[in-house]
């Protein structure tokens, strides 16, 4: 049984070193994940130039592109079969709540719900102030949601976003069934002058809060247990989808 893993963080971050580790209990790990790190590349495809890939060995597969493009080239270039899980982590740093949307370690997973494979990302919830951090209760906690998936399956076009507190394993007070919440940062976008006078910005602020809304992800992390989020690519907003046939514009649903 093979299990693909991915990251966003770079194929030589610890965080993936310590899934691939956790993972091999499990199954015959492969490993395709960024040459370097991608955080917050979202579900961005390499469209515009060539992508290569680097045999690392051992299984060990480094590639000069996104997230979703290591997905993409597992599935239809490297892996000799199709895994039975898609796994990306375990992520330096939480993916609560908005983070969903720009993450890399999510996209990876997503690319595996896009091909109908049951898939999972994980995170570590770190301070970034601290240098050691709690890799083996991410990857212990990621394993018992990773086993469980093999054995009770997944909806097709669901994946599950885990999310760890970087705490030892017996601080850990459970797994948590949430939902999306929202997360608020400062907002940044400083501009500061290269040494020939012209500008440039950084943008990105530091966290600020989360949303206060019971069973939401942020919160439930905030509380000390890992969050376990059910998340899907199908966006539509089925509660506005009807309302819309009342605009003058648009015409009535019709059958196709």
């Amino acid at each position: 049984m093979i299990l693909l893993l991915s990251n966003d963080d770079g194929i030589d971050a610890p965080g993936l070193g310590a899934l691939a580790k956790a993972a091999a209990n499990l199954g015959d790990v492969w490993v395709v994940a960024p040459d370097a790190e991608r955080s917050a590349c979202s579900h961005s495809l390499t469209m515009h130039r060539p992508l290569r890939i680097q045999d690392r060995g051992d299984q060990w597969f480094g590639v000069d592109g996104t997230p979703a493009d290591c997905v993409y080239l597992a599935l239809h270039q490297v892996l000799p079969e199709e895994p039975a899980l898609v796994i990306s982590g375990i992520n330096r740093g939480a993916n609560l709540g908005d983070d969903v949307l720009y993450s890399g370690t999510v996209a990876a997973a997503r690319e595996g719900a896009l091909h109908h494979l049951p898939a999972l990302a994980v995170s570590l919830s770190v301070d970034f102030g601290q240098e050691a951090h709690h890799w083996d209760t991410a990857g212990s906690l990621a394993m018992e949601v990773a086993a469980e998936i093999l054995e009770q399956g997944l909806p097709q076009g669901v994946l599950l976003n885990l999310n760890v507190p970087d705490l030892p394993a017996a601080e850990v007070k459970g797994i948590v069934a949430t939902h999306m919440g929202r997360r608020r940062y400062h907002p940044m976008a400083e501009k500061r002058l290269d040494l020939r006078g012209r500008p440039y910005f950084w943008i990105g602020g530091t966290h600020q809060k989360f949303c206060e809304t019971p069973g939401s992800d942020g919160r439930t992390v905030r509380a000390g247990y890992a969050s376990l989020t059910p998340l899907q690519p199908e966006m539509t907003a089925r509660s506005t989808l009807e309302s819309l046939s009342d605009w003058p514009l648009v015409s009535p649903p019709t059958e196709t």
